[in-house]
């Protein structure tokens, strides 16, 4: 019986929903800082057109005392770096952040060392189009092998296909205007 039940324990915490669950319980603090985004996954409709003329991007996370995330951001769109700040607010369950006005139903974090890597998850609505994604920040400008495997195993299993899948040129220009 004792075995039943650890194997069924084991199963459910291997599951990649089961494993965001956990966060939940980690110390925010750690998230704070700038991250490189070397690696996206996009259900947006012209993300597999632009996919292959995407640089790096930048992020820096601060966490203010009302417990909102407040993001500056480095993305890179339409050939050419878009500075955006947001802040989200925290939702009903750990690590869940989102700010409907702007788009933002929800910004996840799905699993993490802290330390060199975190997978996040966003969910957007714009003009009209919700979609999601998926992103991998790093500390480094070089993503771990366990940090890319992770990528891959998350955006394969939220139903990612190949295309909408893309590992970030290494052009740091746009990800270094964010950064402090």
């Amino acid at each position: 019986m004792r075995a039943a039940l650890l194997a069924a324990l084991l199963a459910v915490v291997s599951v990649p929903s089961a494993r965001a669950v956990w966060l939940g319980r980690l110390d925010p603090q750690q998230l704070m800082g700038s991250w490189y985004v070397l690696a996206v996954a996009s259900g947006g409709k012209d993300f597999a057109l632009e996919r292959a003329t995407r640089s790096v991007e930048g992020v820096e996370v601060m966490l203010t005392s009302q417990n909102t995330l407040k993001m500056r951001a480095s993305r890179h769109r339409l050939e050419r770096c878009h500075l955006q700040a947001v802040e989200l607010r925290r939702q009903n369950s750990g690590w869940v952040f989102g700010n409907p006005s702007l788009g933002v139903l929800e910004y996840r974090v799905l699993g993490t060392n802290f330390r060199d890597y975190a997978i996040v998850f966003t969910q957007l609505e714009a003009q009209e189009e919700a979609f999601s994604t998926v992103e991998l920040y790093s500390r480094t400008a070089l993503a771990s092998q366990e940090a890319l495997g992770r990528f891959a195993k998350w955006s394969r299993s939220l139903g990612f296909l190949s295309q909408q899948q893309a590992e970030l040129q290494r052009d740091f220009t746009c990800a270094h205007k964010v950064f402090p």
